[in-house]
């Protein structure tokens, strides 16, 4: 098969932007923790990077897109590209002018990222070791399957003809109910609800990491049309605008609610939007996009507080988020999708009802919701559960209260250097009474913390 050196070029680029958005996750997630947490916090991400990848290339590109065998076929993938050995020569690739390699490295960073965000739902409290054993027992058990339901021509999900174009149920949905289940077993921060002490610590950071991840997503929703074309920039232009206007529709909600709009409201609006459009990027007009983002950015804004109220301690909103927002991005097919798109982006036309189609689109799309829903909840939660029970999933209280980035003996930031001693009790070179070699002494200093 001859391969298509520009649509090659074109998902390989991707790729590497969707592998951006983890490091993006990391600034989001880690500037919205508190101070003392942070760097535990970014770790979370950068370690899913590190055991996924690896997880990947042994079985999870096979289990997921892998040719599966008898009744197990619509539920997980075979065996037969274990290693990826099998598909280094290039030939007889599954899509048409792609190397399956090229694709397996783009997939690839979609687990990553999936699993990544399940750890924004408890920050401040959970152990480092503890996460590093549930993220490959989770991509195991919860996601290579999920995704093979949903992607894989054998899925069966994909052959109930439910339409999720890049991820609004296999990545955010699936991880938004892994997040509530996990963080559920978890349990709720000392001082949740009553304790003013949980503001994001760093909103430069936080919309650092916003704007990696809204650069990243190109990559995540135009990439999935797997080449360089029409599917592609209909992608592009839609997540664009579904992203600005979900971020303008949360900032004016917290507008009319608290009389002022929040870098934080805009950070979150935005990511908001990306996740609703992620399903149907290639099914929405332009003019849809930005009505799925006005919804899915005026909804989130509400949807984030339900915590309070419901008791259960989603640190970053994760549930409040992605779990919401994929929900509405995959139902919002069954009504805004449209021929005029879809005749270009899919083999055949498929219109929502507000576009003169029937309700068997929407159906189809409840389903695959519901069914992704309950299968990560559930599992997700035994996972967790047995962990907890194993060795444990949360730090010891002390290690929470005076601060999580103390077990990776390191700190985010070196506050107690003016006393002359480092973070962990180093030297530094400083004069009995707090100043500098080089300055002159001072009779009087007051040093406030």
């Amino acid at each position: 098969m001859e391969i298509d050196s520009g649509s090659t070029a074109w998902v390989l680029t991707c790729a590497a932007l969707v592998m951006l958005m983890t490091p993006g996750l990391a600034f989001f997630y880690g500037g919205m923790s508190r101070a003392k947490s942070v760097l535990n916090m970014m770790m979370m991400s950068l370690g899913s990077i590190a055991v996924i990848s690896v997880l990947w290339v042994l079985v999870g590109y096979s289990l997921t897109f892998g040719s599966g065998s008898g009744p197990l076929s619509p539920i997980i993938g075979g065996l037969d590209t274990v290693g990826l050995t099998s598909i280094l020569t290039g030939e007889n690739n599954a899509i048409e002018g792609l190397p399956d390699m090229a694709f397996a490295a783009f997939q690839m960073m979609f687990a990553i990222i999936t699993v990544a965000l399940i750890s924004g739902a408890i920050a401040d409290r959970a152990r480092f070791g503890a996460w590093m054993v549930f993220a490959p027992v989770w991509a195991l058990l919860v996601y290579f399957p999920i995704a093979h339901w949903v992607w894989s021509a054998d899925g069966w999900i994909f052959n109930l003809g439910a339409i999720d174009f890049a991820g609004g149920t296999a990545v955010h949905i699936n991880a938004g109910a892994a997040a509530l289940a996990v963080a559920l077993v978890v349990g709720r921060r000392k001082g949740f609800g009553t304790d003013d002490g949980f503001r994001p610590h760093n909103l430069p950071f936080v919309l650092l990491g916003a704007a990696l991840l809204w650069f990243g997503w190109f990559g995540f929703n135009a990439g999935s049309a797997v080449a360089a074309n029409t599917t592609a920039s209909i992608a592009f232009v839609n997540t664009q605008v579904a992203t600005a206007a979900a971020a303008g529709a949360w900032m004016l909600v917290e507008r009319l609610r608290f009389k002022g709009a929040t870098s934080l409201g805009f950070a979150s609006g935005a990511v908001a939007g990306l996740v609703a459009i992620t399903p149907a990027a290639s099914t929405l007009d332009p003019i849809g996009s930005i009505i799925l983002g006005l919804i899915a950015g005026a909804v989130c804004s509400f949807a984030v507080s339900l915590k309070y109220r419901l008791g259960f301690d989603d640190s970053l909103d994760v549930v409040g988020i992605h779990l919401v927002a994929g929900v509405i991005g995959s139902i919002a097919i069954g009504f805004l999708a449209t021929g005029a798109v879809t005749s270009v982006t899919m083999a055949e036309e498929t219109n929502g009802l507000f576009f003169g189609g029937g309700l068997s689109v929407l159906i189809t799309q409840v389903i695959a919701v519901v069914a992704v829903l309950l299968y990560s909840f559930v599992a997700s939660f035994i996972i967790a559960k047995v962990i907890d029970m194993v060795m444990g999933f949360r730090v010891r209280e002390e290690v929470e209260v005076d601060g999580i980035d103390q077990v990776h003996n390191e700190s985010a930031y070196e506050f107690t250097g003016m006393h002359g001693t480092g973070a962990f009790g180093a030297e530094t070179p400083a004069s009995s009474n707090g100043t500098a070699p080089g300055e002159p002494v001072k009779t009087e200093q007051k040093v406030e913390a």
